[in-house]
């Protein structure tokens, strides 16, 4: 499973990668995360709000920082 944090790499950003590996952990799921920083780039994908979360490819969130329960119930 691929985790994509779209933000500046603020507070927020990175307690959104601490709760996507937490509820990762949680199951038993492999992952990687990759990080996007680059305004150019978080614009490109269609974010509008960050700090952001794709899972494989797809935004399941925008905006706020969600806890790992809420992470976990995005998971296919």
């Amino acid at each position: 499973m691929k985790f994509t944090i779209y933000g500046s790499g603020c507070a927020k950003c990175k307690q959104l990668t601490a709760n996507a590996e937490e509820a990762a952990n949680a199951k038993g799921v492999k992952y990687e995360i990759e990080k996007v920083t680059d305004t150019n780039a978080i614009i490109d994908a269609g974010i509008m709000r960050t700090p952001a979360l794709a899972i494989d490819g797809e935004i399941v969130i925008e905006g706020k920082v969600a806890n790992a329960d809420e992470i976990q119930q995005l998971f296919p």
